[in-house]
């Protein structure tokens, strides 16, 4: 397993990253005893970055994942995020965050969290993510309670203003740097890399589009990009994603990649693809597949991309 430093923090995190939200049954029914081997199989190949939030199986995945991480706390860097807790339920008060925290602790069973992140920032007025979202994260950190902070959303432009408004340690992105779109590196990227903020990318099969069942029936993506998708898996089938995977990895400034995982299968088959070398012809043709692919809105409409 290769490992980077995730910017200015000085954590040493490993390059593939799990995504836990599938532990809350978020891509479907997960066996609780499988999820728990899945998260030993991870850490015993190397993997000791663990993504997590409230809102995956509201609060589920937290639960499961703090319970496989008991005895193995030390060997790992778990992150968590506040502000998200439904479908359309968003809290980002500083007495929600404080208290999402201490819940969020109780669950993973633990006394502190390595990253603490604010949760899909573009659903909220940015001025409060600025002036009371941030400013309790830091609290939080100063606390002992969180090592680092720092925000996630899909909106590109936004997150790069709301952490020159107000600095973090860390960004989440997710789907957009992967096969279909890499429109990261055009919007965020250079601002993270210029500050040192440590940048991680997740999604790399795009919410399940590029896996071999197809995305969930809640996938936002447009009909169009569902129908290039699954020509690309009927053409490589289960190696789509593995190549998905491997262009990520591939990123020169993108600390850990974070795909979802759940059963030992996944983790041996994802750690495989990241050992492997990356067949760059495969990647291009595939590419070349999604000329036209464009995200989806989320958020409010002032915080949407387009209108920056």
């Amino acid at each position: 397993m290769e490992y980077a430093t995730l910017g200015r923090t000085g954590l040493r995190v490993s390059k593939l990253g799990f995504g836990a939200s599938p532990l809350g049954n978020e891509f479907g029914v997960t066996d609780p005893l499988e999820g728990e081997r899945a998260v030993h199989c991870a850490i015993d190949l190397g993997i000791n970055y663990f993504d997590v939030a409230p809102y995956y199986g509201r609060t589920l995945a937290e639960t499961r994942l703090g319970s496989a991480l008991l005895g193995r706390r030390n060997k790992v860097v778990v992150a968590t995020k506040c502000g998200r807790y439904d479908v359309h339920r968003f809290d980002f008060s500083a007495r929600r965050i404080r208290a999402s925290l201490d819940e969020s602790l109780q669950r993973l069973r633990t006394d502190y969290v390595d990253a603490f992140f604010a949760h899909d920032i573009e659903f909220v007025d940015e001025h409060q993510i600025v002036e009371e979202a941030i400013p309790t994260l830091r609290e939080l950190q100063r606390e002992g309670k969180a090592r680092f902070i720092g925000i996630t959303g899909l909106q590109l432009n936004m997150l790069r203003r709301v952490a020159t408004a107000s600095p973090v340690d860390a960004i989440l992105s997710y789907c957009r740097y992967n096969l279909p779109i890499t429109d990261m590196d055009d919007l965020l990227t250079p601002f993270v890399q210029q500050h040192c903020i440590g940048l991680i990318n997740a999604s790399p099969l795009n919410m399940g589009l590029l896996t071999p069942n197809g995305p969930p029936p809640w996938h936002p993506a447009s009909p169009e990009v569902k129908e290039l998708a699954r020509g690309v898996m009927s053409l490589y089938g289960s190696r789509a994603s593995d190549l998905a995977l491997q262009f990520c990895l591939q990123h020169p400034y993108v600390a850990t990649t974070l795909t979802g995982m759940s059963t030992v299968d996944e983790v041996r088959q994802n750690v495989a693809a990241a050992s492997n070398p990356a067949d760059a012809v495969s990647i291009a043709e595939i590419r070349a597949r999604f000329p036209v692919h464009r995200i989806w809105p989320t958020g409010l409409p002032e915080n949407q991309d387009h209108a920056s």
